[in-house]
C-alpha cells in the first residue's frame, strides 16, 4: 500500500495500519507548504515564507536547500518512496493524489457528490463520506503562523461550505434532527457565521421549539450589534418574522443545485404570497466561475419562474446589502445603479433582484431598454418588481415611473439620470472599479483558489493591468479558464504588450473591451468622442476642468464654459466620474482607451 499523507488534521503520514504524526519543526512546516501546493512548482519564495515568516534567515536559499535535504531524509525514515521532492526552475514540487493525499480524496468526493445532485438522499451521504476525511485540528503541529493565517481559513471554509450542504439537504429531507446535531456545536464553534444560524433557528422552529428558535435569533441580533456593529442579514429578519406569524416554512425543493432561502412573508397590505420559491443557492463545496460584469439580460416575463438569475456572482456585498435593505423595506420605490461601461450594472440588477424575488408575488420583469424596439408599456402593480436595463433617454422611463410612485423599481444606466432623480426621486448607486479584495475575489470565484493562490503576484499584478474593471477581469479569467497549462504569470506578460486591444473574446463581441466602449463612444454626439480621446493626453487619472483646457479647448475651438460642458456630458455618459466641486476622475482602463483612441487619430 502506497503512503498516505493526512493535512486534514494533524500532518502525518500513514502506511494504512500505523500513522507517525509528525513533530512541529522546520521540514514539517516545509511539508505542509508542499502538500497545500501539490501537483504544481511552488516557489521558493514562497516556501521560505512558509517556513519562516517575516523572520527569514539572512541564507534563506540555502537554508531552503538544507530543510528540503532534511525532509528528504524524513522521507527514507518513514519508508516514502513513490512522492519523492522534485526540485524545479525556481523551486520544489511534490506529486500527489486521491490515494496519496487526503484533500485531494476530500475534493474528489465533493465532486462526486454534487454529481448525485438529482438525488439528495445519496447526495448527502456522499458528502458525510466526504467530511469523514477531517480528523481534529487542522495542522496542528505544524508551527507556521503565516500558513495559519494565509492557508488555514481556506480549507476551513471548504469544510464549512460542505456542512453547510449537508445541514440543507437534512432540512430539505426532513430530518431536522440530524441538521441540530451538527448545528449547535457548528454555531458555537463559528458564532459569526450567520448561514448556520439561520439553519439553526429553522431546525428548531420546524420541530416545534418556537420560542427556543426566537431565542436563538435574538441572542444572535445581540451578537452581531455588539461585536460587528450590523444587523442580521434580510433572510434572517425575514425568517424571523415567518416564525411570528407561524408559517409553515415547508421543505425546500432541492435541484441540482443547493436550495435556497424560505420565503419572505408579505405585509399585511399585500394580498397572499406566491408559494415559496427554493431557498437562496448556498455555494458548491468547489469555486465556479464568478460574473460581475454587465449581464446579457433575462426574457421579458412577469412569471416569477421565468426570471434567470446571474450564475455566480462576487463583490459588490455593500451595494447589494443596500439596495435587498431597501427594496424589502416598508417603502420601496425607484433605486438607480449607474456607471462606466461593462462596470456590472446589469449584474448587480439581476443579482439583487434574484435575492429580493420572493418579496413580489407577481414575479421580477426585465426590460431591455437598450432594444428601441423595447416598449415600456404601463405597469403599476406594486406586487411586480420591475428592472429597466440600460436607459439612455430619461423621457422614455418617465410616464412608467409615474404610474409606479410608491412601486419597486430597479434602473440602470450609463447616465447620471440627475434630470429623472430631480422630477421622479430615487437613489442612485453608482458603482467604481472593484476594490483589491473584489478583483481577487472574482478571479478566485472564476479561476479556482489554488491557481490564484500559486500565483498571487501574478494575480495583482494581472487585476492591475485590468484597472479592476470587472468586465476585464472577466475577459481574462475566460482567457484562462481556455487555457488550464498557463500559468497567470503568462497571461500578465501577454496582456502588458497590448491590454486593450487584447482584453477580448472573439466569439462574443458583447466581451470585447475595446468594442464595448466604442459602442459607448458611438452613442455620443461630435465632438465628444474626439474630446475624450484628448483627455489621454493628460497622462492623470485626476484633473480639474482648467487641466483640461490645454488638451481640449485649443484642438476643438471650445471655449472655457464649452470645455466644462463637454466634460459634464462625459461625465453623465459615464465616461468620467466624478467631477466639479471636485476634479474628474478616470478610470484606468478607460485612460488607455482615450490614449488609444487619441493615437489612432494622430
Amino acid at each position: 500500500m502506497a503512503v498516505r499523507f493526512q493535512l486534514l488534521g494533524p500532518l502525518s503520514i500513514t502506511d494504512g495500519t500505523e500513522t507517525v504524526v509528525l513533530g512541529p519543526s522546520k521540514p514539517t512546516n516545509l511539508l505542509a507548504a508542499l502538500l497545500l501546493r501539490s501537483n504544481t512548482i511552488v516557489s521558493a519564495g514562497y516556501l521560505q515564507q512558509m517556513i519562516w515568516g517575516d523572520d527569514q534567515p539572512a541564507t534563506a536559499k540555502a537554508a531552503l536547500q538544507t530543510c528540503v535535504l532534511r525532509l528528504r531524509r524524513l522521507f527514507e525514515r518513514q519508508h516514502v518512496l513513490d512522492t519523492p521532492i522534485e526540485a524545479a526552475p525556481g523551486g520544489y514540487r511534490i506529486t500527489a493524489d486521491e490515494r496519496t493525499l487526503d484533500l485531494i480524496e476530500f475534493r474528489a468526493r465533493v465532486r462526486h457528490a454534487t454529481a448525485l445532485g438529482d438525488d439528495p438522499a445519496a447526495e448527502l451521504a456522499a458528502l458525510r463520506h466526504a467530511l469523514t476525511l477531517w480528523q481534529g485540528a487542522l495542522l496542528a503541529n505544524v508551527r507556521s503562523p503565516t500558513m495559519h493565517r494565509d492557508e488555514v481559513p481556506r480549507l476551513v471554509e471548504e469544510r464549512l461550505r460542505t456542512v453547510e450542504r449537508v445541514c440543507d439537504l437534512e432540512l430539505a429531507l426532513g430530518d431536522c434532527g440530524a441538521a441540530l446535531v451538527e448545528l449547535w456545536s457548528a454555531t458555537r464553534d463559528h458564532p459569526s457565521h450567520g448561514r448556520f444560524r439561520e439553519q439553526l433557528i429553522e431546525a428548531l422552529y420546524r420541530t416545534g421549539r418556537q420560542s427556543e428558535a426566537l431565542s436563538e435569533y435574538r441572542q444572535f441580533k445581540e451578537y452581531l450589534r455588539d461585536e460587528l456593529g450590523v444587523d442580521p442579514s434580510p433572510a434572517l429578519q425575514k425568517l424571523e418574522l415567518a416564525i411570528l406569524r407561524g408559517e409553515d416554512l415547508g421543505g425546500p425543493a432541492l435541484a441540482h443545485t443547493p436550495p435556497a432561502l424560505p420565503a419572505a412573508p408579505e405585509s399585511a397590505a399585500l394580498p397572499p404570497a406566491a408559494p415559496a420559491r427554493p431557498r437562496q443557492p448556498v455555494p458548491p463545496a468547489l469555486p465556479v466561475p464568478g460574473a460581475a460584469a454587465d449581464a446579457p439580460p433575462a426574457a421579458d416575463s412577469t412569471a416569477p419562474g421565468h426570471w434567470t438569475p446571474v450564475p455566480s456572482f462576487t463583490g459588490r456585498a455593500t451595494e447589494t446589502a443596500a439596495l435587498v435593505a431597501r427594496l424589502t423595506g416598508d417603502r420601496p420605490g425607484t433605486e438607480l445603479i449607474c456607471g462606466a461601461p461593462g462596470i456590472g450594472k446589469t449584474a448587480l440588477a439581476r443579482h439583487v433582484a434574484d435575492l429580493v424575488r420572493d418579496r413580489f408575488p407577481g414575479g421580477c420583469r426585465l426590460l431591455d431598454l437598450a432594444d428601441p424596439a423595447t416598449e415600456p408599456r404601463a405597469d403599476a402593480d406594486p406586487h411586480t418588481l420591475l428592472v429597466l436595463d440600460d436607459v439612455t433617454d430619461p423621457d422614455r422611463v418617465r410616464p412608467l415611473l409615474s404610474a409606479r410612485r410608491g412601486a419597486a423599481t430597479l434602473v440602470t444606466s450609463r447616465r447620471h439620470l440627475a434630470a429623472l432623480v430631480a422630477t421622479h426621486g430615487g437613489r442612485v448607486t453608482r458603482l467604481d472599479t472593484f476594490t483589491p479584495a473584489e478583483a481577487h475575489d472574482l478571479l478566485r470565484a472564476a479561476l479556482g483558489p489554488e491557481r490564484v493562490a500559486a500565483e498571487p503576484g501574478a494575480a495583482a499584478e494581472l487585476a492591475l493591468l485590468c484597472g479592476r474593471h470587472p468586465l476585464a477581469l472577466r475577459i481574462a479569467a475566460a482567457r484562462l479558464l481556455t487555457r488550464p497549462a498557463l500559468r497567470l504569470a503568462d497571461a500578465v506578460g501577454w496582456l502588458t504588450d497590448d491590454p486593450l486591444a487584447r482584453l477580448a473574446l472573439p466569439d462574443d463581441p458583447r466581451l470585447s473591451v475595446p468594442r464595448v466602449l466604442d459602442g459607448a463612444l458611438a452613442r455620443l454626439a461630435p465632438p465628444l468622442p474626439e474630446v475624450f480621446a484628448a483627455l489621454g493626453r493628460l497622462g492623470r487619472e485626476r484633473f480639474h476642468p482648467a487641466d483640461a483646457a490645454g488638451a481640449v479647448a485649443g484642438p476643438f475651438d471650445l471655449t472655457e464654459s464649452e470645455t466644462e460642458t463637454a466634460l459634464e456630458r462625459l461625465a453623465d455618459a459615464g465616461l468620467l466620474e466624478d467631477g466639479p466641486p471636485g476634479p474628474y476622475r478616470m478610470h484606468p482602463l478607460l485612460r488607455g482607451y482615450a490614449r488609444t483612441r487619441d493615437r489612432q487619430k494622430v
